[in-house]
């Protein structure tokens, strides 16, 4: 890995000395980001509570800019202002490249018709069906490592050769273990791991910036 990327794993463990033991698992986790998303694939992700807000959270600093400004390029531009020389124009100076992430706590209108017609324990496992397709990634997000609708989505990820990345807390849970990634932060209360893993998701999503639209894109 280009060391320019290996920079922000280094940055994030000066800050958070105690994210040392997770360094080789936030490389893994990136690379297989990298691959699906160099293969024009999707991000997935779920998680409750508060890591329902931190699906929200990732998917915004990856379908826009977060460090790094990415306009649209000059052939897109020039279709856009094609089709309108005024409206175009705007949009070929606001629009900004994203890489694609979809949060599945983002849908209510389906998520409660699934909750309240079939199954609550199956409504991330509904939306990963419905939305993924091979060589996707999953992130499944739960301090504890066993939240049963994460975990059921995680079967339906592997029965569609879509990658499953964990993050959760110490113990890591079942979700540890059928992970392909997975991140356990070293701590063991809620608060504490959601505090770290923060800035875990915040140094994956640099590192894809940088990767895809810093000076040596890919």
């Amino acid at each position: 890995m280009e060391q320019r990327l290996v920079k922000h794993v280094d940055n994030l463990i000066n800050r958070y000395p105690i994210l040392l033991e997770c360094r080789n698992d936030i490389i893994c986790a990136y690379e297989v980001l990298e691959e699906a998303y160099k293969n024009d694939k999707k991000l997935l992700i779920a998680g409750n509570g508060g890591s329902a807000a931190d699906s929200e959270h990732i998917a915004g600093e990856l379908m826009k800019r977060f460090m790094i400004a990415r306009p649209v390029n000059k052939e897109f531009a020039d279709k856009l202002i094609g089709v309108d020389s005024v409206r175009g124009l705007e949009l070929a100076h606001n629009l900004e490249r994203g890489l694609m992430a979809i949060p599945l706590v983002a849908h209510e209108a389906l998520s409660t018709a699934y909750i309240n017609d079939v199954d609550g324990l199956g409504v991330f496992a509904q939306q990963l069906y419905g939305f993924g397709r091979e060589g996707d990634v999953f992130l499944g997000i739960s301090t504890s490592g066993n939240s049963k609708n994460v975990l059921s989505a995680t079967v339906v990820a592997r029965a569609l050769s879509i990658k499953v990345i964990g993050l959760t807390g110490k113990n890591g849970g079942e979700l540890a273990r059928v992970a392909d990634v997975a991140i356990k932060v070293p701590e063991e209360e809620t608060y504490k791991i959601q505090e770290l893993h923060l800035p875990v998701y915040h140094c994956l999503c640099m590192m894809l910036e940088d990767c895809f639209f810093g000076e040596g894109e890919a």
